[in-house]
């Protein structure tokens, strides 16, 4: 398995594929990435919110692809050769390569070579690439003409799996009924889950307390 770039985390994290939740929210995005054949030249930006899943999706197609991952802000022009090579990268958050020129000619670089040697990538971004606020031209044109895929908000569905997901990641035990609880009433975003579930475990901790229904009335009245 080739190797990929990736982020420490301080937690455990399940990014396979059997932890990714299919809802009506995602169901498009997932069966887009399951058939790269069909992505025109090679290429697919994958868009959703803060928090919707587009990293554990990507990771996922990384390793079933044996992709090299790579956040945009440490993207070279030296790196694209080892690139194409792999015959398939993910670019995360690709929005930040408009930070720099050298950024910018840089993915430029690499979007061309693996064109030319029929490879494959993905990137990952919250927001279409008319709203990246890239400078170079070239650039602009040919990412404004890739083929996207979003990942619309969550469903009550997906909610509930993600938050019985956050839980588990951190080992902590909940009641089953506070889980349908939580969705009526938290705001209908995955990021706003991480955060939610990050605070009650701070709490729980903090206060030497279970994590019942009443310290998350607590902690959402806090978030809010």
């Amino acid at each position: 398995m080739a190797e990929q770039l990736t982020f420490p985390l301080h937690l455990r994290s399940a990014q396979g594929r059997e932890d990714f939740f299919i809802s009506p929210a995602n169901a498009l995005a997932v069966t887009t990435l399951d058939s790269p054949e069909t992505w025109p030249l090679g290429r697919m930006i994958l868009i959703g919110p803060e928090g919707a899943g587009k990293t554990h999706l990507a990771a996922i197609w990384a390793d079933e692809h044996e992709a090299a991952i790579l956040p945009a802000h440490a993207l070279n022009e030296e790196m694209a050769p080892a690139l194409v090579a792999q015959g398939a990268a993910v670019i995360e958050d690709a929005p930040a390569i408009a930070e720099s020129e050298a950024g910018q000619r840089a993915l430029f670089h690499l979007h061309n070579l693996m064109q030319a040697e029929g490879g494959r990538m993905l990137l990952t971004a919250q927001t279409p690439p008319r709203d990246w606020g890239m400078s170079l031209p070239d650039l602009i044109s040919r990412m404004e003409a890739t083929a996207t895929v979003r990942i619309t908000p969550p469903d009550d569905a997906l909610l509930a799996a993600v938050l019985v997901k956050l839980f588990a990641d951190r080992q902590l035990t909940v009641p089953p009924t506070l889980i349908p609880w939580l969705v009526t009433r938290m705001d209908r975003s995955l990021a706003t889950a991480r955060r939610l579930v990050a605070a009650l475990d701070r709490q729980a901790l903090a206060q030497r307390r279970a994590i019942t229904q009443r310290l998350a009335a607590e902690v959402l009245d806090s978030l809010d």
